[in-house]
C-alpha cells in the first residue's frame, strides 16, 4: 500500500483532505521512551498554517488524538495511532474542478489510477495536509532520538532566488539547529528574512507562487550504522521524503555541486583528533559514504516546486470529455510551501534515522 513507509519504524498514513479526519499508525517504536506531550503539539505548530500571508487562510488547530501507544508520558510498545480532526474545511470551493484536471496536481494522473473514484476536494490523499500526521510521526521519533543524544533541524535554505547561509557542514552544533528551529521564520541569517517574505508576497499579489530548498542537518548520529546498495542511509531517507508533496529534489553533502569538482577537491581527508575521534576535515559526503553513517554531520536539501494552486487562469482538460477548457482554482493555498515544510522534512529524516538505528545490530535502546 503506497500510504504504509516500512522500514525499522512503520507508518501507516490515513485519511484525506475535506474527510473526517486524518491520522496515522506507527509500529514497532521501542518502549519505554519518554515522549512530552506538550512539545509534541510545538512542534506540529510549525507547519500548522498562522496568520502570515505565507500560508493558507485554512485553520485546523492540529490537535493529535492520541488512541494508543503512550501511557503515562511512556512508550508502551504498543502501536501509536493518532487522529487529527479536519474543522475548516469548504469542499464547495473544489465543485467546478469536478473532472477539470489542475495543472500541476495529481487530478489527471490519480483519476486513471484509481479510475475516477478519488477524492478531488483540497487534493484528497494526495493533499499536502497530508503532512500534518507525518509530523506527529515525526516528533515522536525526534524525541527519541534526542533522547539518545541525535539532533536533527532544518531551515530554509532558498525561496525562489533569495538565499541563506548553509548550516557549517562540519562544526554544526546543537545550539545552532535549536536556534533556528526557535525561530518563527526559520532562517539562519536574519537579514534575509524581509527578501523572501516580499518575494512570497509579490508572488501572492499576483497570484501566484513560488518555490524553494530546505536544508536538513543531523548531529550526534553514530558512525557505523547504515548498508551499502539499496539499504543506505540515502536511501531510507530518500524514500520517506519522496513522500512529501511537492518535493522534487534531494542531495546529500556536496550534492550535484560535487560534479563540478575534482576529486582531491571532493574527497575529505580523514584525521584523529584530540579525543581520539575520527572526522574528516571537510563534509562533502554529508555525513555518508557507502551508505553507512561516518559521524559527521548529515547533511542534505531538499527542493520544493511552486504551490500548484494559483489563482491565474490556466490552460486545462476535461478528463471526462476530453475537451479543451480555461480554468481558475478557488480556495484557500500556501503561495509558498516552503516555510510549514521545516518541520515535515525534519519529521521525515527523524523517521529515517530511528529506523535506521533499530536496524544496526550494532546499537540497541
Amino acid at each position: 500500500m503506497s500510504s504504509m513507509w516500512n522500514n525499522g519504524i512503520k507508518i501507516s498514513i490515513f485519511g484525506e483532505s475535506h474527510g473526517n479526519g486524518i491520522g496515522v499508525v506507527l509500529d514497532n517504536v521501542p518502549c519505554g521512551q519518554n515522549i512530552d506531550f506538550d512539545k509534541i503539539l510545538e512542534f506540529m505548530a510549525r507547519r500548522a498554517p498562522g496568520d502570515e500571508k505565507t500560508s493558507t487562510k485554512r485553520k485546523e488547530k492540529d490537535f493529535p488524538e492520541i488512541m494508543s501507544g503512550i501511557l503515562n508520558d511512556q512508550t508502551t510498545g504498543a502501536p501509536i495511532c493518532a487522529v487529527i480532526r479536519n474543522t475548516d474545511t469548504r469542499s464547495g470551493d473544489y465543485g467546478n474542478i469536478s473532472a477539470l484536471a489542475r495543472p500541476g496536481h495529481a487530478d489527471y494522473t490519480g483519476n486513471l489510477r484509481y479510475k475516477g473514484f478519488n477524492d478531488v476536494r483540497g487534493g484528497g490523499h494526495f493533499s499536502g495536509r497530508l503532512t500534518a500526521p507525518l509530523v506527529f510521526a515525526g516528533a515522536v521519533c525526534g524525541q527519541i532520538l534526542e533522547q539518545h543524544g541525535i539532533v536533527v533541524g532544518a531551515h530554509i535554505s532558498s525561496i525562489k532566488d533569495i538565499t541563506d547561509v548553509n548550516f557549517d557542514a562540519v562544526r554544526v552544533s546543537k545550539e545552532d539547529i535549536l536556534t533556528v528551529r526557535a525561530k518563527k521564520f526559520p532562517v539562519i541569517d536574519d537579514n534575509v528574512e524581509q527578501k523572501m517574505l516580499n518575494k512570497i508576497e509579490k508572488a501572492r499579489l499576483e497570484a501566484d507562487s513560488v518555490g524553494g530548498i530546505i536544508e536538513c542537518c543531523t548531529i550526534g548520529f553514530p558512525a557505523g550504522v547504515g548498508s551499502p546498495m539499496f539499504d543506505g542511509i540515502e536511501n531510507t531517507i530518500a524514500s520517506i521524503i519522496f513522500g512529501i508533496p511537492a518535493v522534487k529534489g534531494l542531495e546529500f553533502g556536496a550534492g550535484f555541486s560535487a560534479s563540478q569538482l575534482y576529486g582531491s577537491q571532493n574527497n575529505d581527508e580523514l584525521y584523529v583528533d584530540e579525543a581520539g575521534t575520527i572526522k574528516t576535515e571537510t563534509n562533502h559526503h554529508g555525513g555518508i559514504l557507502g551508505g553507512i553513517s561516518s559521524g559527521m554531520p548529515i547533511t542534505l536539501k531538499v527542493a520544493f516546486k511552486p504551490t500548484p494552486s494559483i489563482g491565474k487562469e490556466q490552460n486545462t482538460i476535461d478528463y471526462r470529455n476530453l475537451s479543451n477548457e480555461k480554468l481558475i482554482i478557488k480556495g484557500r493555498h500556501d503561495p509558498c510551501v516552503v516555510v510549514r515544510a521545516v518541520p515535515v522534512v525534519e519529521s521525515g529524516v527523524n523517521i529515517a534515522l530511528l529506523s535506521e538505528l533499530l536496524n544496526c545490530p550494532n546499537y540497541s535502546f
